[in-house]
């Protein structure tokens, strides 16, 4: 199949006409480096903004003020003091006219260049298990290069490919959303992979998990329910979609909402394993997560997510099938109404609900990866 042209322009109302959607969950996502890619960087911990704001930050607020207890608490304030938090930053857009450079002036290397590591101040909440053997031999195939700016998957006029999904209907319950969300994974591997190859970048199928209960355990650690919706957990190369997490019974009957939920954590796998991820993360840290500089990354970093998932609809639109205006239109409301700004006691960490809508839109009408490299961004369409 083809690359995918941009869509047609849609007719949308400005976003501060739209209805208000009923309050959907956070969509939780967990980033920890790949065990097999050293050096050892800490845990870096993501949400995405909810319209009510029920994240990890809270949980790491709440690990914060637990450790002036004893003992206990001692433990807690270690693993909070490497955890990554949100962030703090103006609620400005001036995202509209933003168009990044479609190919970079430096070729790339032939090898992955990894990221320098950094003499770490505390203590990492966890390790990596295995650090690289030195063979003398060059890694076959494509390898990730752990750059962010110049990431190949940036480079050049390389968009998703047409793609025509047959999903079935959206059902809320467990049985029928695993059945939804397994359909659609092949999907969103027909469209991306290809962008990958293109960009001489490895490729790996995620795993779909679907967690029951009210608490899942991850190669990322352990989430409660009420801290989560879904989550992508890079030790584990999986995509965590549990049914209790996406509060159906707030949304309601709208595919695009639950597809936008999908398309932004498959976002966070193509980062990872482009390498581009695990280079943003050693940014955070050499910054610090909680400085303004070190939380500005963390926020390109899931507004570019943003921007990949937006993509993959593209793509799906122009395939005719599932994907119709109308579930479009779902998963851009959706993205609007997102957004750090719903909770400003909170710290921001993924932009506000305008610059957070606004790239998913551009991944949408744009549909090429140069349009997504937020890398490249003036702050204040990242804010």
């Amino acid at each position: 199949m083809p690359v995918a042209p941009p869509p047609r322009a849609m007719p949308m109302r400005p976003p501060q006409m739209r209805p208000p959607l009923p309050p959907p969950p956070p969509q939780y996502h967990q980033r920890y480096q790949q065990p097999a890619y050293p050096p050892p960087v800490p845990p870096a911990w993501h949400t995405a903004p909810p319209y009510r704001r029920k994240s990890n930050t809270g949980m790491i607020v709440t690990l914060s003020l637990v450790s002036v207890l004893a003992l206990t608490g001692a433990l807690i304030a270690v693993l909070a003091a490497t955890s990554k938090k949100s962030t703090t930053s103006v609620a400005d857009s001036g995202y509209t006219n933003y168009t990044p450079p479609s190919t970079q002036a430096d070729p790339f290397p032939t090898s992955a260049a990894k990221p320098t590591p950094s003499t770490p101040t505390r203590t990492p909440t966890r390790t990596t298990t295995s650090a690289e053997t030195t063979t003398g031999t060059t890694p076959r195939g494509p390898q990730p290069v752990y750059k962010t700016k110049e990431n190949p998957l940036f480079v050049g006029e390389n968009g998703t490919n047409t793609v025509t999904c047959n999903l079935p209907a959206w059902r809320s319950d467990p049985k029928a959303a695993e059945a939804f969300f397994t359909a659609a994974l092949p999907c969103l591997e027909a469209a991306w992979q290809p962008v990958m190859q293109r960009a001489n970048l490895p490729y790996i199928r995620p795993k779909l998990v679907f967690p029951t209960g009210k608490v899942w355990t991850s190669g990322c650690g352990t989430v409660r329910e009420d801290e989560a919706a879904a989550f992508y957990c890079p030790p584990d190369v999986a995509m965590y979609m549990p049914f209790t997490g996406l509060e159906t019974k707030k949304i309601g009957n709208r595919p695009g909402s639950y597809l936008s939920v999908f398309a932004h954590e498959f976002g966070h796998h193509i980062q990872s394993i482009s390498g581009s991820l695990r280079a943003a993360d050693q940014q955070i840290y050499d910054l610090g997560p909680d400085s303004a500089a070190g939380l500005e990354v963390s926020r390109r970093i899931e507004l570019q997510a943003q921007c990949l998932g937006g993509m993959w609809f593209a793509a799906a639109w122009n395939g005719k099938g599932f994907v119709t205006d109308q579930v479009v239109r779902e998963m851009i409301d959706d993205g609007y109404q997102r957004g750090d700004d719903n909770n400003p006691k909170q710290p921001r960490d993924h932009g506000a609900r305008k610059n957070y809508g606004s790239w998913q839109e551009q991944g949408y009408k744009k549909n090429r990866t140069f349009q997504c490299n937020t890398y490249l961004a003036p702050a204040n369409s990242v804010s």
